[in-house]
């Protein structure tokens, strides 16, 4: 069965080729001259600064997509804080929204949503809305259609049902995307779906690095995610020149899918600079040759210098991916993983803890965030290279979805993701390798049986 399926393709080194960066700013291509200047600018007298122009050198090199300066980012932790934001920006819209999700339930939440589109169109404002078929399956066709009917274009991607796909049909491919574009303007991307989930707080608060240790022994089966269980999860709102870039992934899944002629609107303004970051949009496609996410994420992890920090919710890495953080650790780079201790998936939840035993004999720290259904999808790395979006660091992401990542270049925003690592890393519990060896051998059972089945969950 597997030996007609995608595969990951094999990423070398010297691949990275090291050429003078080039930013792009707001009215396009910048000079060299000028990208380093500005690049010398932002690196100062960071104690960082040789990181940091190194990964500017490898994000150069490997993405296909330009890094533009310019930019403001802020980060946004769990449902409240991204759902205020996103709903914000939507009452503010002036000329169109934009607005592509995996989820999005009939619950309060959805409504919430549903009612702000249905008034902005009804007062004007152009929307587009794309939905994944998989992902909303438990979503009546009646909450799509009263936003239909109020004249906001509503695209299905990749129905379920063959006899109405307009694009083909694959139902194993699936829009993953959490993307908000407003008037072509302001950008929100990460782990967030439309959900009442959401509704728990998280709380990431406190600092540490140290966590709580567990026994896996105490663990018979891998925890469920209860009804109530709040979700902890990362988004991102960008304003500047790169919020081009999303949208034209958003145009571009429009285009593939084969949606309705949009109504004319300024998707693409003039956009002035907005802050001083220096951001790569990064969107991952099945109809690619290879997910550029993955790509970009292998390279850093391979140039990593001291640190790589990584947090995400489903975790079944590929033998590239595993020998990237086994061999970043045991070249001295302090290598951590925060991976969640309940779940929504069992398979995929069990199929991640079977690569646990290696990761710790090769020297990387992994904990398990308690207490709350981890969702996030970020890693800094050097303190210089950080990502948000909703990649999952799985085969499904890496082969079978579309994604959208940002990737932001620079020691501040660094520091505040590593500020936020830090925290969840002290209401994590620490997995060690003695106690790892001495875990229950129907848990063993567990790992094995779900790893047989990790190229398609």
């Amino acid at each position: 069965m597997l030996a007609g399926c995608s595969s990951l393709p094999v990423l070398h080194p010297d691949m990275v080729q090291r050429e003078p960066v080039q930013l792009e700013g707001a009215r396009g291509p910048l000079s060299v001259q000028r990208s380093k200047e500005i690049l010398d600018g932002l690196k100062g007298k960071n104690k960082d600064a040789g990181s940091f122009e190194r990964h500017m050198a490898i994000e150069e090199a490997v993405a296909g997509s330009p890094l533009v300066i310019g930019n403001r980012a802020a980060l946004l932790q769990d449902g409240k804080a991204t759902y205020d934001a996103m709903l914000a920006a939507i009452a503010a819209a002036k000329d169109h929204i934009n607005m592509e999700t995996y989820i999005i339930e009939d619950d309060d939440t959805g409504k919430r949503f549903a009612d702000a589109l249905i008034d902005k169109q009804r007062r004007g404002v152009q929307v587009n809305f794309v939905y994944d078929s998989v992902g909303s399956i438990n979503t009546p066709r009646e909450f799509f259609k009263r936003m239909s009917d109020s004249g906001i274009a509503v695209l299905e991607y990749n129905p379920i049902n063959p006899l109405t796909a307009k694009a083909g049909w694959d139902v194993n491919q699936r829009d993953h995307r959490k993307l908000l574009v407003v008037d072509g303007q302001i950008a929100f991307l990460g782990g967030v779906n439309i959900s009442s989930v959401y509704s728990g707080s998280s709380g990431s608060s406190g600092a540490g690095s140290s966590g709580s240790s567990v026994d896996p022994r105490a663990n018979k089966r891998a925890k469920p995610a209860g009804p109530q269980a709040p979700w902890r999860d990362m988004h991102l709102m960008l304003e500047g020149p790169v919020v081009a870039h999303f949208q034209k992934l958003f145009l571009a899944t429009w285009e593939s899918q084969k949606g309705k002629p949009l109504a004319p609107r300024k998707y693409l303004p003039e956009l002035a600079p907005r802050g001083k970051e220096v951001v790569r949009a990064i969107g991952s496609s099945p109809d690619d040759g290879y997910s550029l996410m993955y790509a970009t994420l292998l390279s850093a992890i391979r140039n990593a210098e001291a640190t790589v920090y990584v947090t995400n919710a489903y975790f079944v890495p590929d033998s590239q991916f595993l020998a990237a953080l086994t061999e970043a650790a045991q070249r001295g780079v302090d290598v951590r993983l925060i991976l969640p201790s309940m779940t929504d998936s069992w398979l995929v939840l069990n199929a991640g803890r079977s690569y646990y035993s290696r990761l710790l004999e090769a020297g990387v720290k992994i904990y398990e965030r308690r207490n709350q259904l981890l969702h996030s999808k970020t890693v800094v790395i050097d303190g210089v290279w950080s990502t948000v979006g909703s990649t999952n660091l799985d085969w499904r992401s890496f082969l079978h979805n579309q994604e959208v990542n940002a990737v932001i270049l620079g020691p501040e925003f660094g520091s505040q993701m590593r500020r936020i690592f830090e925290s969840d890393i002290a209401q994590s519990n620490v997995i060690t390798a003695e106690s790892w060896r001495q875990r229950p051998f129907g848990n063993r059972l567990r790992e094995g049986a779900a790893r047989v089945w990790e190229y398609w969950l």
